[in-house]
């Protein structure tokens, strides 16, 4: 494999500055000493089934903010009772209009949120106009189309563009202490589709674990695929 462009390198440092690797490579060795082999570790790859997934993390007022920053921490304490239904969440509804109900995006509340953005100056998922905006939608109905025909969705190595570490990137999920998976930022779409297509599991980021649900071995469910390609033909 050939080394990585100048401009691809300088995202790569970027992202790991964003995402303080330093820290969570120094919390994944003292996860391995305290855990051992059934250790979190940050950026770790779980496989909820997206329908199980029916609440979101919602930060109380003064409550500890929790994000990929936070992948692969044991985190004790209150915050996994503090949840928000993902049914009402904008892309989720907007993808439903799209996918179940055959809007057209211009009609769903999420493109017409970011086209507001857009003509504020501001640049929402690295859009800058409504061409940009336009284009980057039919990439998700061809995203869409593509992962009902394959039955699974990719995993964050499997994607060309993906060249970071682990599965960085993916739905972020915090493991509540009943092994209930809680969404948060990031991977709204690829949640969407794997939602609505009721796929039996998706590839996700693990965030915060609670230590009950480790004690418990949810972190052992979860981080197994039963659908990777070698066993399921796709």
């Amino acid at each position: 494999m050939s080394s990585p462009s100048p401009p691809s390198l300088v995202k790569q440092l970027r992202r790991a500055v964003e995402a303080q690797v330093y820290r969570q490579t120094v919390r994944d060795l003292a996860n391995r000493l305290r855990y051992g082999a059934h250790a979190p570790l940050s950026a770790m790859a779980v496989y909820p089934r997206p329908r199980d997934i029916t609440h979101s993390y919602a930060r109380k007022k003064g409550g500890r903010r929790l994000g990929r920053q936070q992948s692969g921490m044991v985190l004790g304490g209150d915050w996994d009772l503090h949840r928000h239904p993902v049914a009402d969440h904008l892309k989720l509804v907007s993808c439903r209009m799209r996918w179940i109900d055959g809007a057209d995006w211009e009609e769903t509340p999420i493109f017409r949120q970011l086209m507001r953005q857009i003509d504020q100056g501001l640049v929402p998922d690295d859009c800058r106009s409504g061409e940009e905006l336009v284009a980057r939608y039919r990439q998700l109905d061809s995203i869409f189309e593509e992962t009902r025909a394959r039955g699974r969705m990719l995993d964050m190595d499997e994607l060309p563009e993906f060249h970071y570490r682990r599965a960085h990137g993916a739905t972020l999920v915090h493991i509540a202490r009943d092994g209930t998976c809680l969404r948060s930022g990031g991977g709204a779409h690829r949640f969407a589709i794997a939602h609505i297509l009721d796929l039996p599991e998706m590839p996700a980021q693990l965030g915060a674990i609670h230590p009950e649900a480790l004690e418990a071995g949810h972190l052992e469910r979860l981080r197994r695929s039963a659908l990777k390609p070698s066993a399921s033909g796709f």
